[in-house]
């Protein structure tokens, strides 16, 4: 019976070591800092597939661009550098103009019209993606975007000359119709932008302010809500195929989970960073009523030449969300 049962033992063993020997270690790179919502949620998304899956698949989290930078990290996943990781979608919309359908100004303000319209764009998004050797497990908006400077800033009259960071192409748009300079900078190295004077304005929600205490460089804060971009974790498609079922469907259970959960929090969290700003002692305001009627036109030219690049299917997608 001794033996027996030390038989057994060394058979539970074995299996034990080969489960752990036999899980897949994936690395996700994510371009914000620890801190931050999104890479929180990351965090909570490997946990939640390390317990879907039974330990088959074992994600390490590096936030912060600490192993890609955020431009690298679209081309790290379709290469197979890595198997998985975050980017915002925009940033891609140079490479596919489509996967700008979550940058046009003043079409979407809210979380809710938000979330309907990439329900409106959501299979289309997939297909682009299908064609980038890329598989979206979730996306997570971020709270709504508006204007930091170092001054008062009543109109474009205001805005010449300042050099303006830019994450993408609608950004950069923006800059280029206020007068203003664009310069491409990513958000890990924003602060030292901003110290250094490579950049003194920008275009993001709260929490980019927040996260990089940019009250120590900068002074006033508009409210615009022009539009609230979506991050999205993403899989290389051949290493997605490559799972079984089962693992699969463990994996998009702790997605559809981590999505849910993170945009719940990205709501929660609007207000409480507009507070913090203004607590580090940033003017925090609604913009002006000649700011924001330049802005709407600019934005209602940006949303035109969108439909232009991204031509039928981009069309579709606003029809959709418009009768829905």
């Amino acid at each position: 019976m001794k033996n027996l049962l030390i038989t057994l033992s060394t058979v539970v063993a074995t299996a034990a070591l080969a489960t752990t020997a036999l899980a897949e270690k994936w690395d996700m790179p994510m371009a914000y800092s620890a801190t931050n919502f999104h890479s929180e949620h990351g965090v909570i998304f490997a946990d939640k597939v390390r317990e879907y899956t039974a330990g088959a698949i074992d994600i390490t989290v590096h936030p912060g661009g600490s192993l890609f930078g955020g431009g690298d990290i679209k081309r790290a996943i379709q290469t197979g550098q890595v198997p998985i990781g975050e980017r915002f979608m925009s940033a891609h919309a140079n490479e596919a103009p489509l996967l700008g359908w979550d940058n046009l100004p003043f079409i979407a303000t809210t979380y809710e019209d938000n979330a309907r319209l990439w329900a409106a764009a959501k299979d289309t998004v997939n297909a682009q993606l299908a064609d980038l050797n890329l598989v979206a497990l979730y996306t997570c908006p971020w709270p709504g975007q508006g204007f930091y400077f170092n001054k008062e800033v009543n109109s474009s009259a205001d805005t010449q000359g300042i050099k303006f960071r830019s994450y993408n192409s609608a950004t950069a748009t923006f800059a280029d119709a206020l007068g203003m300079i664009p310069v491409q900078i990513e958000a890990a190295e924003l602060s030292q932008a901003l110290a250094t004077g490579v950049a003194s304005a920008f275009i993001s929600s709260g929490s980019t302010g927040y996260d990089r205490k940019v009250w120590e460089h900068l002074s006033h804060y508009y409210k615009v809500n022009a539009w609230l971009p979506r991050n999205y974790v993403m899989v290389n498609t051949q290493v997605w195929d490559g799972l079984d079922g089962a693992v699969k469907d463990g994996i998009q259970k702790a997605a559809d989970e981590t999505a849910a959960a993170c945009g719940a929090k990205s709501a929660e969290l609007a207000n409480f960073y507009f507070d913090e700003l203004a607590k580090n002692g940033m003017t925090v305001k609604d913009a002006g009523s000649e700011f924001l009627a330049e802005l709407e036109a600019i934005g209602a030219k940006m949303t035109s030449d969108w439909l232009n690049t991204a031509g039928a299917e981009g069309q579709a997608i606003l029809d959709s969300y418009k009768a829905n």
